[in-house]
C-alpha cells in the first residue's frame, strides 16, 4: 500500500531521474574539447558523442510506454536506471571515440525511459486532483537541469578532469535503484501487441538517415554509401507510411496527421529545432576551440541562453493570445535564425558585454519557439490519440536533435576543407560560415508555419492557457 512518505519519495526518485537525464543532453557539450585531446581526436569532429546519446533516445522512447505497460513501472524503470548507470561507467572507463559512443548509446537507452516511465508511474500513482502538483514537481528538476549543465560540466573539467561528468551519475543512479525496488508502485495494464515491424522501419529510416548526413563530415563515407543510406533512410519511412494504414495497432496511426495544427507543429519542429539543436554543440566549441576560453567560462556564457529563455516564459502566452499562433510562430522563427546568424560576427574582440547581450537575445528567441512550437503541436491532440502523438512528438524532438549536431558537424566539416583553415584560431571563418548557414535553415522553416490558419482568440487562448504544462516541455528546450 501507498503512504504518503512512500509516494512522497517516488516522486522524488522520478524527479532525479529525470534531471540527470536533462542534465546529460547539456553536460557533455563543454567538455568536448577535453575530451577530444584525450582520446587523440579533432574537437571539430566529436559529434558523435552528442548524436549516439540524441538518436538513441529517440530510438527507444517509442517502445517505453508498451515495455512499462508489459512488465511494469517498477521493473522498467530500475532497469532504465541500471542501464543509465552502467553507460555512465561506461563513458568514463572509455579509452578511444568509438568506445565512448557506444557507451553513450547504453546510456541513451535508459535515459529514453526514464522520463516517459516516470510520468507513467506517477499517473498511476496519484490521484486525478493530485498529478498536476505531481507532474509540476517533477518538470522543475528538467529546467535546472539544462540551467546548470554547460558551467557543471565546465567546472568539473577544469578542477578534475572530463569522466567526472559521467562518473556524478553513478551515486546518485545507485540511490534511485534502491528508492525505487523499495518505494515505486510497479503498475502494469494488458497490452496490444507491439507493433515491431513498424518500429523497425522507423529505426532503419532515423538511423540510415543520421549517418548519411554525418558520413560525409565524421566517418568519411563516400558519395556513393552516403546516397545509398540517405536512399534507404526514404524507403524505409516510405514502407513505415504505407504498413501504418493497414496495421491493427500501428505504432503511430497516420490519423495522427488529420489533426492540422499537430501536422504543422511536428513538422515545424522538426525543421526548425536542426538549428535549435545544432547552437548547444557549436556555441562551447566556438568559445574553447576560436576564442580560447577555458571550459569553465565556456559553461558560464552558456548562463545568459538559460537564464534569459526562463524569463521569456511569462511572456509567451500574452503574445500567443493577442497575436495567434501562425503571426508568433513565423516571426520569431526568422528571428530566431537571424539570431544564429548574428554569430558569424563574433570576433576575438567583440566587447564582453555585446557578447553576453548577443547570447541573452538568441536564448529569449529560442525559448519562446520552443513554447509556441510545443503548445501548437499538442494543443488538439484531446480528440484522441494523445498517448500516440505525444511519443511521436518526444521522438521527433530527440530526432531533430540528433540531426542539429549533425548537420552542424557536416557544416563544419566542409567549410573548413573549403575555407582550408586549421583547427584553432583559424577555424574562426569555419564557425562563421556554419552560423550562417544554420541560421539561413532555421529562417527557412517559418514557411511551414506560415501554412497554419488565422488563429482565432479562442484556440489561440486556450492553447495558450497550457503554455508550461510539464507534458508540454522536454529536456531539449533549454541548452
Amino acid at each position: 500500500m501507498q503512504t504518503p512518505r512512500s509516494m512522497s519519495i517516488m516522486l522524488w526518485t522520478v524527479a532525479v531521474g529525470f534531471f540527470m537525464q536533462t542534465l546529460d543532453t547539456t553536460i557533455v557539450n563543454t567538455a568536448l574539447p577535453a575530451m577530444a585531446r584525450a582520446l587523440g581526436e579533432s574537437p571539430l569532429r566529436m559529434q558523435s558523442v552528442v548524436i549516439a546519446y540524441a538518436l538513441t533516445m529517440a530510438m527507444a522512447i517509442p517502445a517505453s510506454g508498451w515495455l512499462a505497460d508489459r512488465f511494469g513501472t517498477r521493473r522498467v524503470y530500475m532497469a532504465a536506471i541500471v542501464l543509465f548507470v552502467a553507460g555512465s561507467l561506461a563513458c568514463a572507463l572509455s579509452r578511444s571515440l568509438d568506445a565512448l559512443v557506444a557507451a553513450r548509446v547504453v546510456q541513451g537507452v535508459g535515459g529514453a525511459m526514464l522520463l516517459p516511465v516516470g510520468r507513467l508511474a506517477i499517473l498511476r500513482t496519484f490521484s486525478s486532483d493530485q498529478y498536476l502538483r505531481a507532474l509540476s514537481f517533477v518538470a522543475i528538476p528538467g529546467l535546472v537541469g539544462p540551467l546548470i549543465g554547460p558551467t557543471l560540466g565546465g567546472w568539473l573539467v577544469s578542477i578534475a578532469s572530463w569522466h567526472w561528468i559521467f562518473l556524478i551519475n553513478v551515486p546518485v543512479g545507485l540511490a534511485g535503484i534502491v528508492a525505487t525496488r523499495l518505494f515505486m508502485l510497479d503498475a502494469r495494464t494488458p497490452v496490444q501487441r507491439f507493433d515491431l515491424k513498424g518500429y523497425f522501419l522507423l529505426a532503419v529510416g532515423m538511423m540510415t538517415l543520421s549517418l548519411s548526413l554525418d558520413g560525409l563530415a565524421e566517418l568519411g563515407l563516400q558519395h556513393a554509401t552516403v546516397l545509398v543510406l540517405l536512399v534507404v533512410s526514404l524507403a524505409a519511412l516510405t514502407a513505415y507510411a504505407l504498413h501504418a494504414t493497414r496495421a491493427t495497432y500501428p505504432l503511430f496511426p497516420l490519423d495522427l496527421f488529420r489533426i492540422h495544427s499537430y501536422c504543422v507543429g511536428l513538422l515545424g519542429n522538426l525543421f526548425a529545432r536542426i538549428g535549435s539543436g545544432a547552437m548547444p554543440y557549436l556555441l562551447p566549441l566556438l568559445l574553447q576551440v576560436s576564442l580560447g576560453y577555458t571550459p569553465f567560462h565556456a559553461g558560464l556564457m552558456m548562463l545568459p541562453v538559460a537564464a534569459a529563455g526562463m524569463a521569456v516564459k511569462r511572456v509567451a502566452a500574452p503574445l500567443i493570445v493577442r497575436y495567434g499562433y501562425r503571426r508568433v510562430l513565423v516571426t520569431n522563427t526568422v528571428l530566431v535564425g537571424l539570431a544564429m546568424a548574428s554569430f558569424a560576427l563574433v570576433s576575438p574582440h567583440q566587447p564582453l558585454a555585446l557578447r553576453l547581450l548577443q547570447f541573452g537575445v538568441f536564448g529569449a528567441v529560442n525559448s519562446l519557439q520552443f513554447t509556441a512550437m510545443n503548445t501548437l503541436t499538442l494543443k488538439d491532440l484531446a480528440r484522441g490519440g494523445a498517448s500516440s502523438g505525444n511519443g511521436l512528438f518526444s521522438m521527433v524532438q530527440m530526432l531533430a536533435m540528433s540531426l542539429g549536431v549533425t548537420v552542424a558537424g557536416a557544416l563544419l566539416a566542409a567549410f573548413q576543407t573549403m575555407l582550408a583553415t586549421n583547427e584553432s584560431a583559424g577555424s574562426l571563418p569555419s564557425f562563421h560560415a556554419t552560423f550562417l548557414s544554420v541560421g539561413l535553415i532555421t529562417a527557412a522553416s517559418a514557411w511551414i508555419f506560415a501554412q497554419l490558419a488565422p488563429d482565432v482568440k479562442r484556440v489561440a487562448r486556450a492553447g495558450a492557457n497550457r503554455l508550461g504544462a510539464p507534458h508540454e516541455r522536454h529536456a531539449s528546450d533549454e541548452i
